[in-house]
């Protein structure tokens, strides 16, 4: 068995040799070796959901990526040691010492990648982000996380059906868009037909075997139209390459979806790929040339992707013929060097070059690409609004008046268009000239316009724009000016509300503005704002209302009121347990009369913390009063001998407790807030009830608190919360 399993080890570690060999020019054989037997011993012993060694998938990995996109030796010992930070003891400081910190970088930046495919939008967003920060330090990093996806969806068939769809549905919607935002062409293809097998089998087998089945009299016709291209071209000089190309599973069903046509309907079912020899350009203009004054081209299928490539790099000219019987013919012709990159992408800048390194202009294309998505994001939801819009576009190419070229989505406007150029010149867009004509700022652009933008300082963003613009970078810069506008305006009104109220400030602490405002169709506080800044609500109307429900409500309100500062006045007189028992259980100390009968007067509702006074009525029970009660503040009645010195009876180290009424606006977190804000204030809380309407709020919180003074410096610390109106100690 042990003999086995060497032999099946060797058998491996010689086919990754092999095909490094053939396929990458120079390369460390001894750093693939160690790679390779670190990966052995990393998973020796686990297995794979299909039931075979876990090291298969490395190797397989380190395969693909010799085959798909060849780069180099690092490339080949990082794909081969993938997963073993993540599954296996070994640590990043092992690989640096085994293998340099090159490979270690590579699979550390694979490593924290891995587990990003969760369905929560917000660590799903996260994930990417990590994705594309891993790839601005190297770009291999993602260029090996596609060989990881792929080998995955060949091997998908071992996993259950629920995991099955989810692995392909991230792969169609994320992976496949992305391998082709970096040019992989032909790794695009295979991801994209194999997540349609798992996606829609019963669809994925119909189209598959209509294909086979019309797949002999495809080739035959493709033969006669190649045979003959190919001898005239040779005839001219031309060394060159011709292919029948047929359209891939995915791309037919989803012609057959977006177009609502039956497979019989799908008429451009063929094409051919023309891929000369020569380092000239204009050699496949040549071509085109000889190979329409044979078959009729249709002018409205030509697209000159060599003069301006796609954003990938991707270069070629496509065309239509009218080939026999009338059958629409696909053509593509490009250079050897435009097909690598074509199939290749990124990764045939490492057959041109003997080492890439990240200051290389081509490979900077797509890290420039990257790191504007991330610094352009300031939310996940954003971020990932971006990603999707990025991956998915066609592309039209637009000019300045100077002749910059600007590469936007099919569907650009002149204001996407304003955007891409700078901020400001966006934000004070007014109009537009396309190719010399005023047009509509909502007017669809097309690939060639040449694009005048017409500013003004006067101008600022429209919530319209919204409907209609395009890019990422747009709808970002517009929903940001507009929100900071909003604030401004907020703002503004603010202070006016409030300058207004200087003088009437405990009306307003009483009352909803909400309330007042409704019927203007205002539902929050900040809206009432905006509109006070803007001029379209009265504010004298809206003070006068208040101010006549204030009257109304106040007889009804005051039995409630009374009732919550009762039961709030007679927690707080409670003599706390720690207190000695006898006379010292009485709340307050009379002097002179230790055993008279008291009660509180209900004019003024002293509770501890107050400084309060007695006075002996004629039934001989003292009426104990805060000193600043109107109706024993008489100068006269002071002096009488009906008057007693009392005092409460807690010691001086006793906290007492205190209500504390606070009335504001009823945002998100405004009880944390407040909470954050007494804790910090070294104060314990009783109690905290919030009860909000119609966006305010109106609170009672019950402290406990040494003195006067050191509740009046917490209300201060509460007042200055944004959002709080007023803060007032609880009363009668």
């Amino acid at each position: 068995m042990l003999a086995q399993i060497e032999k099946d080890q060797y058998e491996k570690l010689h086919e990754v040799l092999r095909l490094a060999r053939a396929n990458l020019k120079n390369f460390d054989e001894s750093l693939v070796q160690r790679a390779f037997f670190m990966c052995y011993r990393a998973h020796e012993g686990e297995k794979r959901a299909s039931g075979e060694p876990f090291f298969y998938h490395p190797v397989e990995v380190a395969k693909i990526m010799l085959t798909e996109l060849p780069l180099d030796g690092v490339s080949v010992a990082a794909a081969l040691l993938h997963d073993v930070i993540e599954d296996s003891e070994y640590t990043y400081e092992d690989l640096v010492a085994e293998l340099g910190s090159e490979v270690a970088d590579i699979v550390e930046g694979l490593t924290k990648i891995s587990g990003i495919m969760i369905n929560r939008e917000i660590t799903q967003a996260e994930g990417f982000r990590k994705m594309l920060l891993s790839m601005v330090k190297d770009i291999r990093v993602i260029l090996l996380k596609f060989c990881d996806r792929l080998h995955n969806m060949r091997t998908l068939g071992a996993l259950p059906e629920h995991r099955r769809l989810k692995i392909a549905l991230e792969t169609r919607d994320i992976y496949a868009p992305l391998a082709h935002r970096f040019g992989l062409g032909k790794m695009k293809v295979e991801l994209e037909n194999l997540a349609f097998k798992y996606i829609d089998p019963e669809m994925f087998e119909m189209i598959q075997q209509k294909v086979r089945l019309s797949r002999g009299e495809r080739i035959a016709y493709l033969d006669k139209m190649i045979v003959p291209i190919k001898d005239d071209l040779q005839k001219q000089g031309f060394n060159l390459e011709v292919q029948g190309r047929a359209k891939h599973l995915f791309s037919i069903y989803n012609k057959m979806r977006l177009k609502n046509k039956r497979f019989e309907d799908i008429h451009d079912l063929y094409g051919i790929r023309i891929v000369i020899d020569t380092e000239r350009i204009s050699d496949c203009f040549a071509a085109y040339g000889f190979i329409t004054q044979k078959y009729p081209p249709l002018p409205q299928h030509f697209k000159d992707y060599i003069s301006i490539p796609k954003h990938n790099g991707y270069q070629s000219l496509h065309s239509a013929i009218l080939g026999p019987r009338g059958h629409v013919v696909e053509v593509q012709i490009r250079t050897r060097r435009m097909h690598e990159f074509a199939e290749f992408g990124v990764a045939a800048h490492w057959r041109y070059k003997e080492k890439v390194s990240r200051d290389d202009a081509s490979v900077n294309t797509f890290l420039r690409w990257a790191r504007e998505l991330i610094n352009d994001a300031d939310s996940a939801a954003s971020f990932m609004e971006g990603f999707k819009l990025n991956l998915y576009h066609d592309e039209i190419y637009l000019f300045t008046p100077k002749g910059d070229m600007k590469t936007l989505p099919a569907g650009a406007t002149p204001i996407d268009f304003a955007y891409s150029i700078h901020t400001e010149i966006g934000n004070g867009c007014i109009g537009a000239k396309v190719n010399g004509k005023i047009v509509r700022l909502n007017s669809e652009l097309r690939s060639g316009d040449r694009v005048e933008v017409i500013t003004s300082r006067n101008q600022k963003p429209k919530a319209d724009w919204l409907k209609f613009v395009v890019t990422h970078r747009a709808k970002l810069k517009i929903r940001s000016a507009i929100n900071e506008e909003r604030r401004l305006q907020i703002e503004k009104g603010r202070g006016m509300w409030e300058k207004m109220l200087s003088g009437t400030r405990k009306l307003l602490n009483d009352n909803d503005i909400i309330r007042q405002v409704r019927k203007y169709g205002i539902k929050t506080p900040a809206d009432f704002f905006s509109a006070l800044a803007n001029h379209q609500i009265d504010p004298e109307k809206v003070i006068k209302s208040f101010a006549e429900e204030h009257r109304r409500a106040a007889l009804d309100e005051g039995a409630d009121a009374g009732s919550q500062f009762d039961t709030f006045a007679e927690q707080a007189r409670k003599v706390p347990e720690d207190e000695p028992a006898g006379k010292g259980r009485d709340e307050v100390t009379i002097e002179g009369l230790p055993n008279i009968a008291y009660s509180y007067a209900k004019c003024c509702k002293p509770v501890p913390g107050d400084d309060i006074i007695g006075f002996v009525t004629k039934e001989g029970v003292v009426k104990i009063h805060r000193k600043n009660c109107v109706n024993v503040s008489n100068e006269s009645l002071l002096k009488s001998e009906r008057v007693v010195s009392v005092s409460w009876n807690r010691k001086v180290e006793t906290e007492f407790l205190a209500g504390i009424k606070v009335i504001g606006e009823d945002r998100i977190g405004i009880t944390n807030q407040i909470t954050a804000v007494i804790s910090k204030s070294d104060t314990n809380i009783r109690s905290i009830s919030l009860h909000a309407r119609d966006g305010m709020f109106i609170g009672t919180v019950m402290v406990y608190v040494r003195n006067i003074s050191r509740l009046t410096a917490l209300m201060d610390k509460i007042r200055k919360i944004t959002g709080v109106f007023s803060v007032e100690r609880l009363s009668n």
